[in-house]
């Protein structure tokens, strides 16, 4: 998963920005055109058509994904491939944050080094597994870094990639809606995100802007005591292996319940609770990825 970016993508993006932005979940597409003023536009798919695993394969009717593909932005006639920026569900992609007392500086080192860490903890083969990293090196002058990793059974994701390419797009971008929406955290101090799609909750834990935790989870209910539950044990993990407590729980995707569901977990929690926010406007249950990545390109 050579492709799949961490962190502020115009830092690692040194190419002109693509001329799409996709972002796929069960419920459909939210995509973009990139502009000036992009828009962003929501298509359904049918259900049934993507049932999201990190196990399998999720494309189960790939001829009507492909089908409603060729439909989102007809091509241009100049038969060549536009580039696409692919933004994939959290649960297709395993992401997990490794620390290590020093990391080599060579390349190859360093996958096998992950490599090694990894292969005993995922359910796949990690030597044929997409596997793309970031490390992110301790802004005190600390030799320890933490790095990133984003990790999935190939076959999983050339599936996603597939009817893009049939349809004329180069999807030369590949990251996850969690990763991609971690643009809309402040910067600074320690931040909680909890992102919720459909069935799946997704967490993280920043410091400064250095991703310490990432967890996906399939949830039984998703209900609000559940949510409550699962926040719980991370807000125990930023005192206890952070020494540190959080400022601000940044919540997405509860939709029209947002302020209530907000108000309800900080009484829980015991923190500061606020929605996350754009520029562009209210990410919501599907299509906060896309506007984290929207929000990548305002000084492109």
């Amino acid at each position: 998963m050579g492709r799949t970016l961490f962190g502020s993508l115009p830092r690692w993006l040194k190419d002109p920005p693509p001329a799409f932005a996709f972002e796929l979940s069960e419920a459909g597409i939210a995509w973009a055109e990139i502009a000036r003023n992009p828009k962003i536009t929501f298509v359904p798919l049918e259900r049934g058509v993507i049932s999201v695993s990190p196990l399998r394969d999720n494309i189960l009717r790939p001829e009507a994904l492909q089908t409603q593909v060729r439909t989102l932005a007809a091509a241009d006639g100049r038969h060549r491939r536009r580039r696409a920026a692919l933004i994939l569900p959290d649960y297709s992609v395993r992401v997990t944050v490794l620390d290590f007392d020093s990391f080599p500086s060579d390349a190859s080192e360093r996958l096998s080094l992950i490599r090694f860490r990894l292969k005993r903890t995922v359910p796949f083969d990690i030597e044929s597994a997409a596997l793309s990293f970031q490390a992110q090196p301790d802004r005190s002058g600390s030799k320890r870094i933490d790095v990133a990793v984003a990790l999935a059974p190939q076959e999983i994701v050339n599936r996603y990639e597939s009817p893009f390419r049939a349809a004329g797009f180069h999807p030369g971008l590949v990251t996850t809606s969690l990763l991609a929406a971690l643009e809309l955290v402040p910067g600074e101090g320690v931040k909680v995100l909890a992102k919720k799609t459909g069935r799946i909750l997704s967490l993280a834990v920043l410091v400064d802007g250095i991703l310490k935790l990432a967890r996906t989870i399939e949830m039984d209910e998703a209900s609000l005591e559940e949510v409550a539950g699962h926040l719980f044990p991370t807000l125990a993990y930023v005192e206890d292996q952070l020494a540190a407590r959080t400022d601000t729980i940044f919540i997405c995707g509860f939709g029209v319940e947002s302020e209530q569901t907000g108000g309800l977990l900080e009484a829980a929690l015991g923190a500061p609770v606020r929605v996350l926010f754009s520029r562009w406007g209210q990410p919501g249950e599907f299509d906060s990825g896309l506007f984290g990545f929207l929000e990548t390109l305002k000084d492109s």
